[in-house]
Protein backbone atom coordinates (compact mmCIF):
# COMPACT_ATOMS: atom_id res chain seq x y z
CA UNK A 1 0.00 0.00 0.00
CA UNK A 2 1.50 3.30 -0.86
CA UNK A 3 1.74 6.07 1.49
CA UNK A 4 -0.91 8.42 -0.26
CA UNK A 5 -3.34 5.44 -0.16
CA UNK A 6 -2.70 5.58 3.23
CA UNK A 7 -3.28 9.42 4.18
CA UNK A 8 -6.73 9.06 1.69
CA UNK A 9 -7.83 6.57 4.16
CA UNK A 10 -6.75 8.74 7.41
CA UNK A 11 -8.52 11.60 6.39
CA UNK A 12 -11.71 10.18 4.75
CA UNK A 13 -12.00 8.28 7.99
CA UNK A 14 -11.55 11.42 10.42
CA UNK A 15 -13.86 13.17 8.43
CA UNK A 16 -16.44 10.64 8.86
CA UNK A 17 -16.29 10.29 12.88
CA UNK A 18 -16.00 14.20 13.15
CA UNK A 19 -19.98 14.07 11.54
CA UNK A 20 -20.16 10.86 13.73
CA UNK A 21 -19.84 13.00 16.87
CA UNK A 22 -21.59 16.07 15.92
CA UNK A 23 -24.70 14.29 15.25
CA UNK A 24 -24.12 12.71 18.90
CA UNK A 25 -23.78 15.98 20.28
CA UNK A 26 -27.30 16.90 18.87
CA UNK A 27 -28.93 14.00 19.97
CA UNK A 28 -27.72 13.77 23.60
CA UNK A 29 -29.20 17.49 24.54
CA UNK A 30 -32.59 16.04 23.48
CA UNK A 31 -32.60 13.30 25.50
CA UNK A 32 -34.43 14.54 28.60
CA UNK A 33 -37.52 15.32 26.73
CA UNK A 34 -40.14 12.95 25.81
CA UNK A 35 -39.78 11.00 22.89
CA UNK A 36 -41.62 12.06 20.12
CA UNK A 37 -42.16 11.53 16.63
CA UNK A 38 -39.18 13.89 15.40
CA UNK A 39 -37.06 12.35 18.39
CA UNK A 40 -37.96 8.85 16.70
CA UNK A 41 -36.97 10.56 13.23
CA UNK A 42 -33.86 11.80 14.88
CA UNK A 43 -32.88 8.22 16.32
CA UNK A 44 -33.72 6.51 13.21
CA UNK A 45 -31.01 9.06 11.67
CA UNK A 46 -28.72 8.30 14.29
CA UNK A 47 -28.54 4.87 13.26
CA UNK A 48 -28.68 5.52 9.61
CA UNK A 49 -26.03 7.80 10.39
CA UNK A 50 -23.92 5.03 12.33
CA UNK A 51 -24.61 2.66 9.03
CA UNK A 52 -23.78 5.02 6.73
CA UNK A 53 -20.33 5.79 8.64
CA UNK A 54 -19.75 1.81 8.14
CA UNK A 55 -20.73 1.76 4.96
CA UNK A 56 -18.44 4.47 4.07
CA UNK A 57 -15.44 3.12 6.08
CA UNK A 58 -15.86 -0.11 4.19
CA UNK A 59 -15.89 1.32 0.87
CA UNK A 60 -13.02 3.41 1.55
CA UNK A 61 -10.81 0.14 2.22
CA UNK A 62 -12.35 -1.59 -0.52
CA UNK A 63 -11.58 1.35 -2.59
CA UNK A 64 -8.13 1.60 -2.19
CA UNK A 65 -7.59 -2.05 -2.03
CA UNK A 66 -8.55 -2.22 -5.67
CA UNK A 67 -6.42 1.31 -6.26
CA UNK A 68 -3.86 -0.96 -4.67
CA UNK A 69 -4.02 -4.02 -6.68
CA UNK A 70 -4.28 -1.70 -10.11
CA UNK A 71 -0.95 0.54 -8.98
CA UNK A 72 0.26 -3.28 -8.53
CA UNK A 73 -0.68 -4.56 -11.91
CA UNK A 74 0.39 -1.53 -13.93
CA UNK A 75 3.65 -1.69 -11.90
CA UNK A 76 4.45 -5.49 -12.91
CA UNK A 77 7.46 -5.79 -14.88
CA UNK A 78 7.48 -5.10 -19.09
CA UNK A 79 9.90 -7.59 -20.42
CA UNK A 80 7.92 -10.35 -21.59
CA UNK A 81 5.89 -7.62 -23.18
CA UNK A 82 8.86 -6.01 -24.94
CA UNK A 83 10.17 -9.34 -25.60
CA UNK A 84 6.91 -10.15 -27.73
CA UNK A 85 6.59 -7.02 -29.53
CA UNK A 86 10.93 -7.54 -30.51
CA UNK A 87 9.72 -11.34 -31.47
CA UNK A 88 6.62 -9.74 -34.04
CA UNK A 89 9.03 -7.09 -35.18
CA UNK A 90 11.52 -9.65 -36.88
CA UNK A 91 8.87 -11.88 -38.00
CA UNK A 92 7.23 -8.58 -39.84
CA UNK A 93 10.57 -7.96 -40.97
CA UNK A 94 11.32 -11.63 -42.44
CA UNK A 95 7.62 -11.55 -44.21
CA UNK A 96 7.78 -7.98 -45.88
CA UNK A 97 8.82 -8.81 -49.09
CA UNK A 98 6.37 -11.54 -49.00
CA UNK A 99 3.09 -9.12 -47.96
CA UNK A 100 4.59 -6.82 -50.98
CA UNK A 101 4.52 -9.03 -53.59
CA UNK A 102 1.82 -11.13 -52.53
CA UNK A 103 -1.97 -9.60 -53.16
CA UNK A 104 -3.40 -12.37 -50.49
CA UNK A 105 -1.87 -15.22 -47.98
CA UNK A 106 -4.02 -17.98 -46.57
CA UNK A 107 -3.17 -20.78 -43.84
CA UNK A 108 -3.89 -24.07 -44.97
CA UNK A 109 -4.53 -26.69 -42.79
CA UNK A 110 -4.27 -30.73 -43.19
CA UNK A 111 -7.77 -32.04 -44.05
CA UNK A 112 -8.39 -34.98 -42.99
CA UNK A 113 -10.29 -36.63 -45.49
CA UNK A 114 -6.94 -36.21 -48.26
CA UNK A 115 -5.93 -39.21 -49.33
CA UNK A 116 -2.55 -40.09 -46.94
CA UNK A 117 -3.89 -37.99 -44.23
CA UNK A 118 -3.68 -41.08 -41.79
CA UNK A 119 -0.36 -41.43 -42.17
CA UNK A 120 0.51 -38.24 -40.45
CA UNK A 121 1.44 -37.60 -36.89
CA UNK A 122 1.26 -33.80 -35.97
CA UNK A 123 -0.35 -31.01 -38.24
CA UNK A 124 -1.36 -28.31 -35.64
CA UNK A 125 0.29 -25.65 -37.26
CA UNK A 126 -0.70 -24.97 -40.90
CA UNK A 127 1.55 -23.94 -44.38
CA UNK A 128 0.75 -21.02 -45.81
CA UNK A 129 -0.49 -20.08 -49.09
CA UNK A 130 0.55 -17.09 -51.33
CA UNK A 131 -1.12 -15.22 -53.96
CA UNK A 132 1.59 -13.78 -56.18
CA UNK A 133 -0.26 -10.02 -56.77
CA UNK A 134 1.29 -9.48 -59.95
CA UNK A 135 1.59 -11.34 -63.78
CA UNK A 136 0.34 -14.05 -61.99
CA UNK A 137 0.60 -17.48 -63.67
CA UNK A 138 -2.01 -19.56 -61.57
CA UNK A 139 0.68 -22.44 -60.83
CA UNK A 140 1.46 -22.94 -57.17
CA UNK A 141 5.24 -24.04 -56.30
CA UNK A 142 5.13 -25.92 -52.92
CA UNK A 143 7.99 -24.99 -50.90
CA UNK A 144 9.46 -26.81 -47.83
CA UNK A 145 12.20 -25.36 -45.81
CA UNK A 146 13.48 -29.15 -44.95
CA UNK A 147 13.68 -29.99 -41.01
CA UNK A 148 12.11 -27.76 -38.32
CA UNK A 149 9.11 -29.87 -37.31
CA UNK A 150 8.21 -29.90 -33.29
CA UNK A 151 5.67 -32.01 -31.40
CA UNK A 152 6.22 -35.03 -32.99
CA UNK A 153 9.80 -36.08 -30.48
CA UNK A 154 9.62 -39.91 -30.71
CA UNK A 155 6.63 -41.00 -33.13
CA UNK A 156 7.03 -42.45 -36.41
CA UNK A 157 5.14 -42.65 -39.87
CA UNK A 158 5.32 -45.31 -42.03
CA UNK A 159 7.95 -45.22 -44.47
CA UNK A 160 5.75 -46.76 -47.83
CA UNK A 161 1.67 -46.42 -48.30
CA UNK A 162 1.74 -50.16 -48.47
CA UNK A 163 3.89 -49.95 -45.05
CA UNK A 164 6.59 -52.43 -46.93
CA UNK A 165 10.01 -52.09 -46.14
CA UNK A 166 12.54 -49.36 -47.40
CA UNK A 167 14.71 -50.73 -50.42
CA UNK A 168 17.82 -48.15 -49.55
CA UNK A 169 19.53 -46.59 -47.06
CA UNK A 170 19.61 -43.06 -46.11
CA UNK A 171 18.99 -41.27 -42.56
CA UNK A 172 16.61 -44.62 -42.16
CA UNK A 173 18.34 -47.89 -43.04
CA UNK A 174 16.98 -49.99 -45.73
CA UNK A 175 14.50 -52.91 -44.45
CA UNK A 176 13.15 -50.23 -41.98
CA UNK A 177 9.15 -49.43 -41.81
CA UNK A 178 9.15 -46.87 -40.33
CA UNK A 179 11.03 -43.43 -39.74
CA UNK A 180 11.74 -40.80 -37.46
CA UNK A 181 8.46 -37.90 -37.59
CA UNK A 182 10.97 -35.50 -36.84
CA UNK A 183 14.25 -34.62 -37.71
CA UNK A 184 16.19 -31.88 -36.59
CA UNK A 185 18.95 -31.75 -39.23
CA UNK A 186 22.51 -31.75 -39.58
CA UNK A 187 25.06 -28.82 -38.41
CA UNK A 188 26.91 -26.74 -40.97
CA UNK A 189 30.78 -26.71 -39.56
CA UNK A 190 30.14 -22.91 -38.35
CA UNK A 191 27.50 -24.06 -36.12
CA UNK A 192 24.34 -23.10 -37.98
CA UNK A 193 21.48 -25.81 -38.24
CA UNK A 194 20.32 -26.81 -41.37
CA UNK A 195 16.77 -26.39 -40.74
CA UNK A 196 17.88 -22.08 -40.27
CA UNK A 197 19.41 -22.34 -43.58
CA UNK A 198 16.79 -24.28 -45.52
CA UNK A 199 14.17 -21.56 -43.94
CA UNK A 200 16.58 -18.42 -45.54
CA UNK A 201 16.64 -19.72 -48.89
CA UNK A 202 13.18 -20.90 -48.93
CA UNK A 203 12.12 -17.72 -48.23
CA UNK A 204 14.19 -15.39 -50.35
CA UNK A 205 12.81 -18.70 -53.00
CA UNK A 206 9.53 -17.82 -52.10
CA UNK A 207 9.92 -13.71 -52.84
CA UNK A 208 11.57 -14.84 -56.13
CA UNK A 209 8.67 -16.65 -57.47
CA UNK A 210 5.88 -14.52 -56.06
CA UNK A 211 8.03 -11.40 -58.00
CA UNK A 212 7.86 -13.57 -61.41
CA UNK A 213 3.85 -14.39 -60.78
CA UNK A 214 3.84 -17.76 -59.12
CA UNK A 215 1.88 -18.80 -55.92
CA UNK A 216 4.10 -20.34 -53.31
CA UNK A 217 2.65 -22.21 -50.81
CA UNK A 218 5.21 -22.43 -47.83
CA UNK A 219 5.28 -25.98 -46.00
CA UNK A 220 7.48 -24.48 -43.32
CA UNK A 221 7.72 -20.32 -43.15
CA UNK A 222 8.61 -20.42 -39.33
CA UNK A 223 11.63 -21.59 -37.35
CA UNK A 224 9.66 -24.55 -36.21
CA UNK A 225 6.22 -25.91 -36.26
CA UNK A 226 4.22 -28.63 -35.60
CA UNK A 227 3.50 -30.03 -39.36
CA UNK A 228 5.19 -33.44 -40.06
CA UNK A 229 6.90 -34.58 -43.10
CA UNK A 230 4.15 -36.63 -43.86
CA UNK A 231 1.79 -33.77 -43.38
CA UNK A 232 3.59 -31.06 -45.66
CA UNK A 233 3.77 -34.07 -48.05
CA UNK A 234 0.08 -34.59 -47.61
CA UNK A 235 -0.67 -30.87 -47.98
CA UNK A 236 1.38 -29.93 -50.68
CA UNK A 237 -0.26 -33.09 -52.71
CA UNK A 238 -3.51 -31.27 -52.50
CA UNK A 239 -2.69 -27.68 -52.77
CA UNK A 240 0.33 -27.44 -55.29
CA UNK A 241 1.30 -28.03 -58.77
CA UNK A 242 4.91 -29.87 -57.45
CA UNK A 243 6.78 -29.97 -54.24
CA UNK A 244 10.19 -29.05 -53.59
CA UNK A 245 11.84 -29.69 -50.61
CA UNK A 246 15.02 -27.84 -49.64
CA UNK A 247 17.87 -29.95 -48.19
CA UNK A 248 21.56 -29.86 -47.32
CA UNK A 249 23.36 -33.29 -47.45
CA UNK A 250 24.96 -34.50 -43.92
CA UNK A 251 27.72 -36.99 -45.37
CA UNK A 252 30.32 -35.98 -42.67
CA UNK A 253 32.49 -34.59 -45.06
CA UNK A 254 35.49 -31.68 -44.84
CA UNK A 255 34.70 -30.62 -48.81
CA UNK A 256 31.73 -28.78 -50.69
CA UNK A 257 31.02 -31.75 -52.72
CA UNK A 258 28.10 -30.08 -54.49
CA UNK A 259 24.26 -30.04 -55.16
CA UNK A 260 21.95 -32.76 -56.54
CA UNK A 261 18.46 -34.03 -56.03
CA UNK A 262 16.98 -37.88 -54.60
CA UNK A 263 15.53 -39.67 -57.37
CA UNK A 264 13.62 -42.55 -56.66
CA UNK A 265 15.65 -46.16 -57.02
CA UNK A 266 13.98 -48.48 -59.38
CA UNK A 267 12.81 -50.78 -56.58
CA UNK A 268 9.65 -48.40 -56.06
CA UNK A 269 8.92 -47.29 -59.65
CA UNK A 270 5.96 -50.07 -59.18
CA UNK A 271 4.64 -49.25 -56.08
CA UNK A 272 1.52 -46.69 -56.20
CA UNK A 273 1.46 -43.67 -55.97
CA UNK A 274 5.12 -43.54 -57.19
CA UNK A 275 4.75 -45.30 -60.61
CA UNK A 276 2.70 -42.11 -61.73
CA UNK A 277 4.65 -39.47 -60.55
CA UNK A 278 8.58 -40.75 -60.77
CA UNK A 279 9.44 -39.51 -64.19
CA UNK A 280 7.85 -36.52 -63.58
CA UNK A 281 9.91 -36.14 -60.11
CA UNK A 282 13.29 -37.08 -62.36
CA UNK A 283 12.26 -34.39 -64.98
CA UNK A 284 11.90 -31.66 -62.20
CA UNK A 285 14.84 -33.00 -60.25
CA UNK A 286 16.81 -32.40 -63.43
CA UNK A 287 16.13 -28.97 -64.37
CA UNK A 288 16.13 -27.56 -60.43
CA UNK A 289 19.93 -29.07 -61.04
CA UNK A 290 20.42 -27.71 -64.75
CA UNK A 291 19.10 -24.29 -63.39
CA UNK A 292 21.66 -24.99 -60.49
CA UNK A 293 24.95 -25.20 -62.72
CA UNK A 294 23.92 -22.72 -64.92
CA UNK A 295 23.90 -20.01 -62.34
CA UNK A 296 27.34 -21.19 -60.69
CA UNK A 297 26.46 -23.95 -58.25
CA UNK A 298 28.60 -26.67 -57.91
CA UNK A 299 27.06 -29.65 -58.88
CA UNK A 300 27.76 -33.16 -57.28
CA UNK A 301 28.98 -35.90 -60.00
CA UNK A 302 25.69 -36.53 -62.39
CA UNK A 303 23.61 -34.48 -60.26
CA UNK A 304 21.60 -37.21 -58.85
CA UNK A 305 21.00 -39.60 -56.31
CA UNK A 306 18.50 -42.27 -55.77
CA UNK A 307 17.32 -42.47 -51.74
CA UNK A 308 14.02 -44.02 -51.26
CA UNK A 309 12.57 -41.43 -49.25
CA UNK A 310 9.19 -41.08 -47.89
CA UNK A 311 8.62 -37.72 -49.13
CA UNK A 312 8.73 -39.18 -52.88
CA UNK A 313 6.96 -42.09 -51.69
CA UNK A 314 3.92 -40.60 -50.63
CA UNK A 315 3.68 -37.80 -53.64
CA UNK A 316 1.42 -37.47 -56.39
CA UNK A 317 2.50 -34.44 -57.46
CA UNK A 318 5.87 -33.54 -59.42
CA UNK A 319 7.94 -34.09 -56.15
CA UNK A 320 11.86 -33.56 -55.44
CA UNK A 321 13.92 -33.55 -52.67
CA UNK A 322 17.06 -31.20 -53.60
CA UNK A 323 20.38 -31.02 -51.62
CA UNK A 324 21.70 -27.97 -51.96
CA UNK A 325 25.33 -28.73 -51.11
CA UNK A 326 26.51 -30.58 -47.21
CA UNK A 327 27.48 -28.77 -44.15
CA UNK A 328 31.02 -27.81 -45.45
CA UNK A 329 29.47 -25.34 -47.65
CA UNK A 330 29.72 -21.35 -46.77
CA UNK A 331 26.31 -20.30 -47.46
CA UNK A 332 26.52 -16.83 -47.63
CA UNK A 333 24.25 -14.30 -49.49
CA UNK A 334 25.84 -13.86 -52.59
CA UNK A 335 25.39 -18.22 -52.40
CA UNK A 336 22.24 -18.00 -51.68
CA UNK A 337 21.00 -15.65 -54.81
CA UNK A 338 23.06 -18.06 -56.85
CA UNK A 339 21.35 -21.27 -55.27
CA UNK A 340 17.64 -18.85 -56.23
CA UNK A 341 18.47 -17.92 -59.34
CA UNK A 342 19.28 -21.53 -60.41
CA UNK A 343 15.70 -23.25 -58.82
CA UNK A 344 14.20 -20.22 -60.77
CA UNK A 345 15.55 -21.40 -64.11
CA UNK A 346 14.47 -24.85 -62.95
CA UNK A 347 10.78 -23.93 -62.13
CA UNK A 348 10.27 -22.10 -65.54
CA UNK A 349 11.70 -25.19 -67.76
CA UNK A 350 9.67 -27.33 -66.18
CA UNK A 351 6.53 -25.33 -66.26
CA UNK A 352 7.38 -24.46 -69.73
CA UNK A 353 7.33 -27.71 -70.84
CA UNK A 354 4.35 -28.71 -69.24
Amino acid sequence: MTVRMKKVKKYTIEILLIFALSLSVILTGCAGRKASPEDMNISEAESEAETTVEAEAEKVETTEEETEALTETESEPESSIEETEVAAEVDASQDMSASQLSSESEAIYLDENWQYSDFTVVHNDPAILYRAQNNRKDIIIGVDAGHGTKGAEGMKIYCHPDKSPKTTGGSTAAGATMANAQSGGMTFNDGTGEATMTLKVARLFRDRLLEDGYDVLMLRDEDRIELDLMSRTVIANNMADCHISIHFDGDGLGYDKGAFYIAVPDGIKNMSPVKETWELDDRLGAQLVEGLGASGIKIYGNGTMKIDLTQTSFSTIPSVDLELGNQATLVNDELASKYVEGMMLGVDSFFAQR
